[in-house]
């Protein structure tokens, strides 16, 4: 009996020891790396990606974009269109590192996705185009990586191509960008001759064996006839990195030759302290580079530990708070992405900063003042799952079992609540009407539409006021079309939907004021509120503010909510032609009541009245979406592309010479861009291409303003 009890407690105890080993971290926290691949369309993030993993031995055949193999984009339409519609986020191990990876979109309409990613990770690679350079994309993530003080590295890919150029896309990256890259690399040859790399950190030549996919590299002497270049653009190197850090700086005068740990150790310094870019250069295609480029991830990219501990408020008193990152600290970890799993349901992909998430642990929600429980934690590999017990400070990782939480939330705790700055989202510049095509349907319609609204900010749904349409936007044709495939394929729900149109908005240009009195009678009972307010114009991009700042003597508190629901309304309808104000401030200066005939209805009324009065009386306008737009084109067609822009009311901004082509940048309403792919086209039979992205908001012509409000 003493053996059988003895037996138990050992094994008891035996799987005691199974789980917490289970829920030990992968690596210690200094050796790991939160990284994203950002770039423009077409640059080879994906591309770069599965190398990434193939060499790293997670996945034991490489897949390829344009066959719709890759792993990383594993949603049906991008397999179909072969582009990233969607981040996906993936582990493997190099040199005994652990490396997070996030895989994100670089078209225009899911800039979203690229903003959320860079919001919770330490560092990132940016890609570019050997023979594109810096293009209109580009400078878009690398704007969003600035703004969240991201170190970045950069590799410039396709030096396989025809017309590629390392040191023209290096001096883009100085003059676009404003970043301060340095190559630690030059190529090995160009276009059809690129054959390997020369390190000019270590000062050697690399090759890559093609029959085994580049995995087997091998050194060798830099040639002669690039040994020179190779010694001049080591001592730039060393100089560019002696001038930002001191201990370089102290090697370099006592030894101009540095040595390559001291270069690294001060190179990684600077890249965290976002002073310096090194850039390498490779063939992701051709698998030429990519060993180098995860080896300058572990190498320069910051651990959790390197960044600076991340800032949150008390949601209790409004106290600024920081977590550092640290196991064993109190939980903090933000929710940046929301995806429905056909099989587990919701979940929410998560970055931990500080603690760590257990499964069954109960977290605190700081916008919601709710807690929930972790039913689920998982580790991701694109669509794969990997059920582990617990994430770590420093992990990216995904929950199951959040049932309030949205983009942006804070998961903490509770008895050290903290609340972390959440995500800014763009606006969306395109709208269509959408309804189900038979009435059963319009449940499923309205399921589908929530769960993708939760999933992405930059999709929207409202109902119009005055039509009772459903009304989807988003920030772009394809990303409209996107999700409504997704709707047909993954909630099974048929649709009829109108074309895409412009997403318009309001705004005012002066100051005005007026006053409502509303004052009726219904069902035999009388109405009454009166409401004075103010409206002005703010900052562009500032957004809207109310200010319901007025005495309870004259506006009872208890009908102060219902009169900003009714400014709100007001400002969401418009006054000119049903499009949403935008960057407008309100300040109620007045008001008066009737404690017999006053109500919470008469209010809300008398608030949109007024504030429709008051914006009648402040110059108001209609707003279109501006389009950065980029073309690249024939010589001989640019006089007929130049002509097409003029037509359409944009404005060359500027003309560039690219080999035998011109690129031609331009600010052009969107407007005045539906078909545009099939003109440009047109205009060069074939042969020129174009980008465009969102840029701002500008007052519209007095004829649009005219057609729009007799629409």
């Amino acid at each position: 009996m003493v053996a059988v009890l003895e037996h138990k407690k050992k094994k008891k105890a035996s799987a005691r020891s199974g789980a917490a080993e289970a829920a030990e971290r992968l690596r210690p926290l200094c050796q790991v790396r939160n990284i994203g691949i950002i770039a423009h369309i077409d640059a080879g993030k994906t591309t770069t990606t599965e190398r990434m993993l193939y060499y790293a031995g997670i996945v034991h055949k490489i897949g390829e974009v344009h066959e719709g193999t890759a792993v990383m984009d594993w949603m049906q339409q991008e397999k179909e269109r072969g582009i990233t519609i969607t981040s996906a986020a993936t582990t493997c191990f190099w040199r005994d590192h652990q490396v997070n990876i996030i895989d994100t979109p670089g078209h225009v309409d899911f800039t979203m996705e690229v903003e959320r990613s860079l919001r919770v990770l330490d560092g990132a690679v940016g890609v570019f185009c050997g023979v594109g350079g810096v293009q209109p994309q580009s400078e878009t993530v690398w704007r969003q990586s600035n703004r969240y003080g991201v170190p970045r590295i950069a590799f410039v890919n396709k030096m396989d191509r025809m017309g590629a150029d390392f040191e023209r896309v290096v001096e883009d990256m100085r003059s676009k960008l404003g970043s301060n890259a340095v190559p630690v690399q030059l190529p090995i040859g160009a276009e059809d001759q690129f054959h390997g790399v020369i390190d000019l950190i270590n000062m050697r030549a690399l090759d890559y064996d093609e029959t085994t996919l580049g995995a087997e590299v091998s050194q060798f002497p830099i040639p002669a006839e690039l040994a020179a270049d190779a010694e001049k653009a080591r001592a730039e190197m060393i100089e560019a990195v002696a001038e930002k850090d001191e201990a370089v700086l102290e090697a370099y005068l006592e030894d101009a030759d540095v040595a390559p740990e001291a270069l690294v150790a001060g190179i990684r310094r600077t890249v965290i302290s976002g002073e310096l870019v090194p850039v390498l250069c490779g063939s992701s295609l051709k698998n030429k580079g990519v060993q180098q480029l995860l080896d300058c991830v572990v190498d320069f990219m910051p651990s959790p530990l390197d960044v600076p501990a991340i800032e949150g408020k008390n949601p209790r008193d409004g106290s600024t708070v920081e977590r550092a990152a640290d196991d064993n600290g109190p939980l903090s970890a933000l929710a940046f992405k929301l995806a429905t799993d056909s099989y587990i349901g919701r979940l929410a992909f998560v970055r931990i900063y500080s603690g760590h998430l257990s499964k069954g642990q109960n977290v605190f929600n700081p916008r919601t003042r709710k807690r929930e429980r972790i039913l689920k934690l998982i580790r991701l590999h694109a669509n794969d799952r990997t059920e582990v017990d617990a994430l770590h400070s420093g992990e990216i990782g995904a929950v199951v079992g959040l049932k309030d939480a949205t983009t942006g939330d804070t998961l903490c705790a509770e008895n050290a609540p903290v609340e972390l700055l959440g995500i800014r989202f763009p606006e969306p510049v395109m709208f269509m009407a959408i309804e189900p095509k038979t009435r059963a349907d319009k449940d499923k319609l309205d399921a589908a539409l929530a769960a993708l609204s939760a999933e992405d900010p930059t999709c929207v749904v409202r109902t119009d006021p005055e039509t009772g349409q459903t009304i989807l936007s988003g920030m772009g044709e394809l990303h409209l079309e996107i999700l409504k495939d997704r709707m047909d394929r993954e909630y099974s729900v048929v649709t009829n939907s109108g074309r895409p149109m412009v997403a318009y908005h309001e705004t005012v240009t002066a100051t005005g004021a007026a006053t409502h009195v509303f004052d009726r009678e219904f069902g035999g009972s009388r109405q009454y509120a009166k409401v004075a307010l103010e409206v002005s114009a703010a900052k562009r991009g500032a957004g809207n503010t109310i200010n319901v700042d007025v005495s309870d003597t004259q506006i009872p508190a208890e009908y102060k909510p219902s009169l900003e629901a009714g400014i709100n309304d007001g400002l969401i309808t418009g006054v000119l032609a049903r499009y949403p104000l935008i960057d407008v401030t309100v300040r109620v200066t007045g008001g008066g009541f009737d404690p017999e005939s006053s109500s919470e209805v008469a209010f809300r009324t008398a608030g949109v009245m007024a504030l429709r009065e008051a914006v009648m009386a402040a110059s108001p306008e209609i707003l279109e979406p501006i389009m950065a737009v980029e073309v690249v084109t024939p010589a001989e067609a640019m006089g007929d592309v130049l002509s097409d822009i003029s037509a359409r009311r944009g404005k060359v901004k500027s003309m560039d010479a690219l080999g035998d082509m011109q690129i031609v940048k331009a600010a052009v309403p969107l407007a005045e861009l539906f078909g545009y792919s099939t003109a440009v086209r047109s205009l060069s039979r074939g042969r020129a291409s174009y980008t465009m992205e969102p840029t701002h908001f500008a007052v519209a012509p007095a004829d649009l303003k005219e057609r729009l409000q007799n629409q």
